[in-house]
């Protein structure tokens, strides 16, 4: 995802008045008022073929009105419209959002928000699989755990990550209803949400004065984090560091190529190409730091972690562990006059090299499988550096 752009764009609710409207100034140049004409054929022939194009929503919106066996007047056709529109992408990473719901989903990038606590992704089959699961949250105290599925939310079925995340979030002190599975056995829990504060950046020394920083996500503050993390470890004369993305399922693409050019002096960083072709390239600025570094990545690093990663391995840093995600495309999110939001793919990117992400995932240059009895990919990295 990339930092948001501001847009001006026609409401749904302005696009139903301008049906009618055209309707009206439509029939008027059909059939003449007063004998005047009130359009000049270009402009008859644009009015002409909007409402064309259109004439099948207006009757659906009052054919709903007129004849549906309970009172509408609750339904925000407006929001409805606008989340079919973008449902029809079939694009797991495009959402319309209420205000509400934009309101919650821009909370996370900041770090602090309410909620339970859980971090998760869509996988292959289309299952929401919870990659962790904060200390001391709602979700760690109603028993929830990495590799859990969610189900449902306050007894309903989600397709849209964003969506999902935002109906699990809200106020402070409210409930909300998850419906998981974990170990194959369905479970349900009644969670009250709490304040979440996301520390995106953990650091300590391992053996042998070896550095250690893990990244769960990419947040508006987290190359800051980032940078403190690896300045404390350098004063404590580690100069061999392993980075750990995994489990990462992305973030801001700024705050990763801002951490990936604090090793790489020059050249490009990732590069993104869109619909038209058009490339947008992210350069790296002179000067690096003089350490040693192993990454860690797993099938869960995903999106930001990926071009943070790629850039890495590009330029010559080896990454451990299991082949990535693959999630190569790059989200926008537009605001709405409403207060309303579209986040839509918009780009794919590239690494460094030329190298394709999106289905593809970034292959370790040693790959090592995770296992539940210690941390063998962790074990190889200390064993690269020492």
């Amino acid at each position: 995802m990339i930092k948001k752009q501001k847009v001006i764009m026609i409401s749904i609710a302005a696009f139903f008045a301008g049906l009618l409207v055209c309707a009206a100034i439509t029939a008027a140049v059909l059939f003449g008022v007063g004998n005047y004409t009130l359009a000049d054929k270009d402009r008859y022939r644009d009015m002409a073929s909007f409402y064309e194009e259109y004439i099948d929503l207006a009757a659906v919106d009052e054919a709903v009105d007129t004849y549906y066996y309970k009172d509408t007047s609750d339904i925000d056709k407006q929001d409805a419209a606008c989340k079919g529109v973008v449902e029809s992408l079939e694009d797991p990473y495009s959402a319309f959002m209420t205000k509400e719901e934009f309101e919650n989903f821009e909370a996370t990038t900041t770090g602090e928000y309410s909620g339970v606590g859980i971090v998760f992704s869509k996988d292959d089959e289309g299952h929401f699989v919870v990659l962790n699961v904060y200390k001391n949250s709602p979700a760690a105290k109603a028993g929830v755990k990495a590799g859990d599925l969610i189900l449902k939310v306050d007894g309903k079925k989600y397709t849209n990550q964003d969506i999902l995340a935002t109906k699990i979030r809200g106020k402070k002190g409210t409930k909300v209803t998850i419906d998981y599975e974990q170990d194959g056995t369905k479970k349900q829990a009644v969670m009250v949400r709490d304040d979440i504060v996301i520390e995106s950046v953990s650091s300590k020394v391992l053996e042998d004065g070896i550095g250690y920083i893990a990244i769960s996500e990419f947040l508006a503050n987290t190359s800051d984090d980032f940078k403190k993390a690896l300045d404390g470890l350098q004063e404590k004369k580690c100069s061999k560091i392993v980075l750990d993305l995994r489990n990462n399922g992305g973030g801001l693409v700024d705050e990763a190529t801002s951490i990936a050019d604090e090793f790489i002096d020059s050249g490009n960083l990732t590069s993104t190409q869109d619909r038209s072709g058009q490339t947008k390239e992210y350069k790296a600025t002179a000067g690096k730091r003089n350490v040693e570094l192993v990454v860690l990545v797993n099938k869960d690093s995903a999106s930001s972690s990926e071009i943070l990663g790629g850039a890495l391995q590009d330029n010559g840093y080896k990454l451990v562990g299991e082949k990535t995600f693959g999630k190569g495309i790059i989200q926008s999110t537009m605001t709405l006059n409403d207060g309303s939001a579209i986040k839509l793919t918009v780009a794919r990117y590239l690494t460094p090299a030329g190298h394709e992400v999106h289905e593809k995932g970034l292959t370790p240059d040693v790959k090592v499988k995770s296992s539940s009895k210690g941390d063998p990919q962790l074990d190889k990295a200390l064993e690269l550096l020492k």
